[in-house]
């Protein structure tokens, strides 16, 4: 995992702390260490280290008590409407336990007067994230091949799961799939557009008249790529988590 750049403001010990800065804190570690506590995951003195590139939900690994664990919560508000819902991410990580490549869920927060923000724990996971390069001791054809390999078996298992019987039924909807992207992705054209381009419109409207017919409704990642994934530290290539899940749903998996 990458760490990335941190602000004076993002990690306070108090909600008094928290109140004399002008953004929101990420972490507020008094209340933080009782939840951890309560839950029978540590407490005390609590070392926190973001990691990402911070763009999507906020992710720290959590020293204390002698374990390691990781946190996911939003970004600072306002948030889009649906959006950065980590309950929901974590929701679809619990459903998978030992039936995908998922970190074991250890608790969940719904109540955000704990550090300002709903927010889960995840066992931290060892291994390495391919970004942009591959690790020089671990850069051989068979083992760039077997990556190939491992990230489209594990994308085959998730879509093996029966979402129903894992206890994901009203996660999400599994009509309309391609028709709600496509309206969703027009939209944000709409909001983003700094020019006209007439070819995005008619690229949608091919596509809308195109659509081909969904197969079998599954559990859908939403973000599916190699920087989601982390693989094990030694040859041979091993996919030993995805991470991420925020914009999972059930829908058309091809």
């Amino acid at each position: 995992m990458s760490r990335h750049a941190t602000a004076p403001d993002d990690v306070v010990e108090t909600f008094e702390a928290a109140s004399r800065n002008e953004r929101a804190a990420l972490l507020v570690l008094e209340p933080l260490a009782a939840f951890l506590q309560a839950h029978d995951l540590g407490g005390g003195e609590i070392e926190a280290v973001p990691v990402g590139d911070g763009r999507s939900n906020v992710t720290y690994v959590l020293r204390t008590g002698g374990r390691e664990m990781v946190l996911r919560r939003p970004p600072r508000p306002p948030l889009p409407p649906s959006a950065h819902d980590v309950l929901r991410e974590a929701r679809v990580m619990a459903a998978l336990q030992g039936r995908a490549a998922v970190p074991r869920i250890l608790a969940v927060c719904d109540d955000e007067t704990v550090i300002g923000a709903p927010f889960y724990l995840m066992e931290k996971v060892e291994g390495v994230v391919l970004h942009d390069r591959v690790p020089p001791e671990l850069d051989t054809p068979e083992f760039c091949r077997t990556v190939g390999d491992e990230l489209i078996d594990a994308l085959v298992d998730l879509h093996a799961v029966d979402w129903r019987a894992c206890g994901l039924e009203g996660f999400g909807k599994p009509t309309g799939y391609l028709d709600r992207q496509l309206r969703r992705f027009g939209g944000l054209w709409d909001v983003n557009k700094t020019r006209e381009m007439p070819l995005v419109q008619e690229v949608g409207d091919w596509l809308a008249a195109n659509k081909p017919e969904s197969p079998t409704a599954t559990i859908v990642h939403g973000d599916y790529r190699l920087g989601n994934t982390m693989l094990a530290a030694d040859a041979p290539a091993r996919l030993i988590a995805i991470f991420d899940w925020e914009m999972a749903t059930i829908g058309d998996p091809l």
